[in-house]
């Protein structure tokens, strides 16, 4: 496996050029966020990914996380790479210095997050959900609840989980059963959860779970489910009734322990309810939004490593001669149009990505941060947007990405000691875990589209109509093909948000059944959208002279073919949904 290099050239531009931290960094709360402190941070951070987490990636892949004699073990090194996070407080980066954070924007802590998910997503997956239950907590929680957990959840002494599904619930969590009775001014909490990333482990001195359960009057569905703070470690030092039962054997993240967790096997977790009774869901939500995006940034993180993989061996890999090879001695198979082709599927793909998780990001600091209601309203429906866009197709993407990095590959790519296989079976849990792709694909379709009349989605297709249309009438051809293809696929995009409310009325399973080729759709015409706008950005620092190490110029073709070979699959997209989606459901199941 190649060593993971942080693309901070890329990251800048992303943040800098394309987003506007400067703006962001203005917000009130931020006043910290200079750009020489967020120079320093990116850089260091880049350092950890590629210095401590990276070279414990395939540790981790090979050596697992086991239980043993009822404890959980982490691979070798993590521990210590833990501690390293710890000692540079680098869990507070986006909270506040009342809980012993940095006070700095949640776009820097998500480059920050990019870079440590590409190194190692296994590991990071632990500080990511410690920062969702910090969130939840912070929003929720009573006064007490929050100076007890914060500062040692936010400084990463103690980490966080979220307990949500249960053996016979899966994704429908109306069917949770896990039971919370009072006793006094605590509750007594009893029943299993699966799939509990980072249930328990060995780096921290506690694990902080957050619970959804049931109070014995509780109403029947989502309406009745409560959300309880329930720690590993109780607060005079006892060990709670909550235990690790086993661990799930999987097909990637080996290094992160996936666990069975039983509350309450001996009277009962003591643990406390957070907010109201019955609207553990809707507090929930904060933990599992943030999860959403920072599962689509794996997507992204994933395909960044495999690219850099793929590219790296396609340099090295002398195989063949290359159709128009000229010069003497032998050509890698980087010299082959199709190796070419399949690197810029990747390359070109990851820059959207990019810039699609950071505009959300950075939409995020806004809708919470700034003085104008107006300028936070818009944000919200920014972030509500793009978040199911951000989480689905960039996860299908990534998952795709690392396909085609094996692919580069060769025969060589299938072994697992080249480490390209890795990537791809570490990428697969990415479209499944924090809503599938078809529950990010219904909420766009039904809550963010049909709910609002295509209001919300309206807009932001307008936006992006009137940036092609502008790009069609400029002095330079790759810009104008940029924008007449923009200009094509925002059309479609049009015509199906029109047809999903006809749809809709006519019969509701349509919509449901275009939702996935709706939300690829978007994610294309959104992230053409994105290296549009950088196309113009590269093209008016070439006219100033600007392109000093050829990134300008660069920007420009893999916009360009972004625009050529991946905006053409809109229209295809288009008909899959207006003329394709009454055939889904046209056969009986018995013939299936």
């Amino acid at each position: 496996m190649t060593a993971y290099i942080p693309p901070l050239r890329d990251i800048k531009f992303t943040l800098e050029e394309l987003v506007g931290l400067d703006e962001v960094n203005a917000l009130p709360g931020f006043e910290e966020a200079s750009p020489e402190l967020a120079d320093s941070i990116l850089e260091e951070a880049g350092h950890i990914a590629e210095g401590v987490l990276a070279p414990l990636n395939r540790v981790g892949d090979a050596d697992g996380a086991v239980m043993e004699n009822g404890e959980v073990r982490t691979a070798k090194g993590w521990g210590a790479a833990w501690n390293t996070l710890v000692d540079g407080g680098w869990n507070g980066l986006p909270f506040a210095a009342e809980w012993g954070g940095m006070g700095l924007p949640n776009v820097l802590n998500t480059a920050v997050h990019e870079m440590w998910q590409a190194a190692n997503m296994a590991f990071t997956l632990c500080p990511m959900l410690t920062q969702g239950a910090v969130n939840a907590i912070r929003l929720y929680g009573s006064a007490g609840q929050k100076a007890f957990y914060l500062p040692k959840m936010v400084s990463g002494e103690w980490t966080g989980t979220m307990n949500l599904t249960e053996p016979q619930a899966g994704s429908d969590l109306s069917a949770v059963r896990s039971k919370a009775v009072p006793d006094g001014d605590r509750f007594r909490l009893s029943g299993q959860k699966i799939f509990i990333t980072y249930g328990d482990h060995d780096m921290a001195g506690n694990i902080v779970h957050l619970v959804l359960a049931r109070l014995p009057d509780a109403p029947a569905g989502v309406k009745g489910i409560s959300l309880f703070v329930v720690p590993k470690v109780n607060a005079d030092g006892s060990l709670n009734d909550v235990k690790c039962v086993s661990l799930e054997h999987k097909l990637g993240i080996h290094g992160s322990p996936t666990a069975v967790m039983s509350f309450g096997d001996h009277g009962g977790a003591l643990g406390e309810l957070i907010g109201q009774p019955n609207r553990g869901l809707e507090y929930m939500f904060a933990m599992m939004n943030h999860a959403r995006l920072a599962v689509g940034l794996q997507g992204l993180a994933i395909a960044e490593r495999a690219y850099q993989q793929a590219r790296n061996y396609a340099r090295e890999r002398v195989q063949g001669r290359p159709v128009g090879w000229t010069a003497s001695g032998p050509a890698g198979i980087v010299h082959h149009p199709d190796v070419r082709r399949l690197l810029m599927t990747m390359k070109c793909q990851i820059e959207a990505m990019r810039a699609i998780h950071y505009t959300a990001a950075a939409a995020v600091d806004v809708a919470h941060g700034h003085l104008d209601p107006n300028r936070r309203y818009e944000a919200h429906l920014m972030v509500e947007l793009l978040t199911p866009i951000a989480k689905g197709w960039c996860t299908e993407v990534g998952q795709t990405i690392a396909s085609l990095g094996l692919q580069v590959h060769g025969g060589m790519g299938y072994i697992e000691e080249t480490g390209a296989a890795q990537h791809l079976r570490d990428a697969r849990i990415t479209t499944i875990y924090e809503g599938t792709t078809a529950i990010q694909a219904n909420d766009l379709v039904n809550r963010k589209i049909l709910r609002d009349k295509g209001e919300g989605i309206g807009k932001l297709l307008a936006e992006i109509k009137s940036v092609a249309v502008e790009m069609t009438g400029a002095d330079d051809e790759t810009l104008t093909i940029i924008g007449t293809r923009m200009f094509e696929a925002v059309g479609s995009a049009e015509r199906v948000v029109t047809w999903l409310q006809d749809a809709q009325a006519q019969d509701p399973r349509l919509p449901a059944a275009a939702a996935v080729p709706v939300l690829e759709m978007m994610g294309q015409v959104v992230g053409g959208h994105m290296m549009a706008r950088a196309a113009r950005i590269a093209k008016a620092r070439l006219t100033e002279g600007a392109d000093h190490d050829g990134f300008y110029a660069a920007k420009m073709v893999t916009a360009r073919f972004f625009a050529e070979h991946i905006l053409c699959h809109v229209a295809a997209l288009e008909r899959t949904a207006i003329s394709g989606s009454a055939t889904v459901m046209g056969l009986d199941e018995t013939l299936l």
